[in-house]
């Protein structure tokens, strides 16, 4: 049976998360610790895990549509369910990490400037646009409306997917640049 209910019901949900994340991070990107007196060391660790861990979300979403596309259901749930958790852990490390060092600049000159921007605009945009796709990909199923799921999940899949990927990309075109 269809639940329309539970969409309606996460809707207000979806889009107060779909703000407030964007804003808080955005917020917290211009906070350092050390500003308020609090003596951390630099997380400088973090970069190469969150990058490893968009790959592996990446990998993980790709799995997740063969799941479903060779029926396994209940695989296909967990996968996603999984590139979300990751998602969220990345979204932790990367907080943490700008709240306890400076921002590295991109050194490279010419056209890979240009490419590296363009990268990283797109990155950033789509990274705010996915968020309530995600949430309501994710309900739909939920509430197993899985026509409008499915829909939906067309959309979001190659835009999380260039995210993730992307989101490698930058690191490793910006990781020359970071003081250690």
């Amino acid at each position: 049976m269809e639940d329309h209910s539970l969409e309606k019901k996460f809707s207000k949900f979806i889009i107060a998360v779909s703000i407030i994340i964007p804003v808080v991070v955005a917020i917290l990107f211009g906070i350092k610790l050390k500003d308020f007196g609090i003596n951390v060391e630099p997380l400088s660790f973090l970069p190469p895990i969150y990058a490893t861990t968009n790959g592996i979300t990446a990998v993980v979403l790709v799995l997740a549509v063969f799941a479903i596309k060779n029926g396994k259901q209940k695989l296909h749930e967990q996968l996603m369910t999984f590139a979300i958790a990751l998602s969220v852990a990345f979204l932790v490390m990367y907080v943490a990490y700008h709240m306890t060092s400076d921002s590295t600049k991109f050194g490279g000159e010419g056209a890979i400037r240009y490419v590296y921007f363009f990268i990283l605009i797109t990155h950033i945009l789509l990274s705010i646009a996915i968020i309530p796709l995600v949430l309501i990909t994710y309900v739909r199923a939920l509430a197993q409306r899985f026509d409008r799921h499915r829909k939906i999940a067309k959309i979001t899949f190659p835009l999380w997917l260039y995210v993730a990927v992307t989101g490698v990309v930058v690191y490793l075109m910006i990781s020359p640049y970071y003081v250690h």
